[in-house]
Formats: C-alpha cells, structure tokens, sequence
C-alpha cells in the first residue's frame, strides 16, 4: 500500500499564492519612493504587509510547518521572479525599442539589493511564523490580537535591520538611513492593526470552514 499523501485545501493555496504575489509586487513598487511628514517610504508598504499578514493566518490556522513551506515557496517564486527580470534586464533591446532606461529602474534589481531583500524575508518572515506559533501555545490560543501584532514587530524590526544597512549602507547617510528603518516598520505595524478586525474574522471562518486549529506542541522549528 502506498502511504498517503498530506493535501491542501483550495483555501490554502489560495493564500500562499496570494503571499506570492504580495512579495514580488514589492519588489516591483519598491521602485517608488515617497514622504509622508517626517517619514521616507517606498511604495511596496502598500503590499508587502498583507504578507505579514497571510502569515498570521497561515500559522494560526495550520501551523508553523504550513508556514514554512509557504515562505520556502515564496522565496522560490521570488527568487525566480528576479533572476529572470535580471537576465531579460542584460538581453540588448531592439534598435527600435527605446524603453531600456525604465525597464532597468523596474527590472535591474542590483545584487546588493537582491541579497538584502531575500535575506530579510527570510529571517523577518520566519521569525513573525516563530512568535506567532509560540505565543499561541503559551496564551492557550486566545489573545489573537495581541500575537499578531508582537509577531509582525518581531518581523519587521528584523526585516529593517536587515535590508537597509545590506541594500543602501555607506549610499543613504546614516540618519536617514536610520529614519527610513523606523519609517518602514511603524507603517507597516500600523498596517496591520487597521486590518486586525478584518484578519480576526477571516482566521475565524479558516478554523470553522477548514475544521482546523493546529498548536504546534512538540515540534522542531528549524527552517528547513
């Protein structure tokens, strides 16, 4: 007899290729930069929070393993997006085509920057899965909001960390370098506390509709 094989719902795919999408538009409108007040942003906070966010759900719902093979996927589908924008960004345009200048302030995504973003997706989205996942255990599955919102901090503080001293280090003066860290991260906290009601209802109909509230007791949390 063949062993069986794990499945997934629909509704599980659904979300992971929504985080799949939520991370290569990021990288796409990162592009962009803009103030608001005191704060220096790029347009990726526009997406890259709902990410945050379909990890919240992922891990409460389905727990950290589920969790980590969306964010192993989701690097992979990002990993691949950028490394074919990089190789079609080398490929010399036609005579006629005059577009190659925009073409490589969308696509030409330098390495430095490259390896900073993948580096602190990792760690950042990881460690948002890590503290979701033991904060359940610990408050006995209650106390959602409270998790969700220490769980993204925790990301993001170390995505920030990470990204812009490795992407823009010894390019963006120091305080401003600083400023935009901060920038990112209260934004995007801020993010998810105006989404939190709409992200309570949507883990509570998963866990109806999906019968499913995994704890992760026991369990190991390496990230492979």
């Amino acid at each position: 007899m063949k062993p069986q094989k794990e499945s997934v719902s629909v509704t599980f795919m659904l979300l992971g290729v929504t985080f799949c999408v939520c991370l290569i538009l990021a990288n796409l409108l990162a592009t962009k930069q803009f103030q608001v007040g005191p704060l220096n942003l790029t347009t990726g906070v526009l997406v890259f929070p709902i990410s945050y966010v379909v990890n919240d759900c992922i891990t409460e719902v389905w727990g950290y393993r589920r969790a980590k093979l969306v964010i192993w996927t989701g690097f992979a589908m990002n990993f691949a997006f950028v490394t074919l924008a990089f190789l079609a960004d080398l490929i010399p345009g036609a005579p006629y085509w005059t577009n190659q200048e925009g073409f490589h302030a969308l696509f030409g995504l330098a390495p430095r920057v490259a390896m900073a973003s993948f580096a602190a997706f990792l760690v950042g989205s990881f460690l948002n899965a890590y503290v979701m996942s033991r904060m359940k255990i610990r408050c006995k599955g209650e106390r959602f909001s409270l998790r969700a919102i220490l769980s993204t901090i925790a990301g993001e503080v170390s995505d920030s960390i990470i990204f812009f001293p490795i992407a823009l280090g010894g390019i963006v003066p120091y305080d401003n370098l600083l400023l935009m860290m901060v920038s990112q991260v209260v934004v995007k906290t801020l993010y998810e506390i105006v989404v939190l009601p709409v992200t309570i209802r949507a883990v509570r109909w998963l866990k109806r509709s999906e019968g499913v509230d995994v704890f992760d007791e026991g369990i190991s949390y390496n990230i492979i």
